[in-house]
């Protein structure tokens, strides 16, 4: 019964939002306008900007990638599928041995199967990965959305800098290496 007045004030709430959606010019005109009150987007005719910081889709930046699996280990879901192998590299410096570096053959995200956690992002020690705006990827078949590193390469383009941190911070603001 203590809850009681939490939940008339809810409905109270919900009553006042779908009147003024229904009736934008109040009750004394009570004609129904549902669509110029309605605060909808139209979403395939009219698209809204996502806003800062969207998760839409995880980006890979190739070239950064070592291969090392940290994101498909450290993934909940196992939707990151990694494929490499190893290659003689040249010195660092003159006269040195050459050294063994793993080359990338395949990086593939089931989106199918992630749940957009942001682990794979937030671990990855040699910024590959990063988030992207796009949302607009769907598939007719569910197997399409397995993704592989030429598209994910595509979505980099569309990664957003990094914003700028609060004044005081001690944090310097990430890159996002172009």
């Amino acid at each position: 019964m203590a809850k009681m007045p939490g939940f008339v004030k809810g409905l109270q709430i919900t009553a006042r939002t779908g009147l003024q959606t229904m009736f934008p010019d109040g009750l004394r005109k009570p004609i129904p306008a549902p669509t110029r009150g309605a605060v909808t987007v139209q979403y395939p005719h009219e698209k809204e900007a996502p806003p800062d910081r969207a998760r839409g889709v995880i980006a890979l930046k190739e070239d950064n990638c070592t291969a090392c699996m940290l994101c498909s280990r450290s993934c909940p879901d196992w939707c990151i599928y990694i494929e490499g192998h190893k290659v003689k590299a040249p010195p660092r410096r003159a006269g040195g041995k050459p050294r063994n570096v793993n080359k990338l053959d395949r990086f593939d995200i089931d989106f199918a199967l992630c749940m957009y956690c942001g682990i794979c992002v937030e671990v990855c020690p040699f910024d590959a990965l990063f988030w992207s705006p796009e949302y607009e990827y769907s598939e007719p078949r569910i197997a399409d959305l397995l993704h592989d590193k030429t598209r994910l390469g595509e979505w980099f383009e569309t990664v957003p800098d990094f914003e700028p941190y609060e004044a005081g911070s001690e944090q310097k603001v990430k890159k996002v290496p172009r």
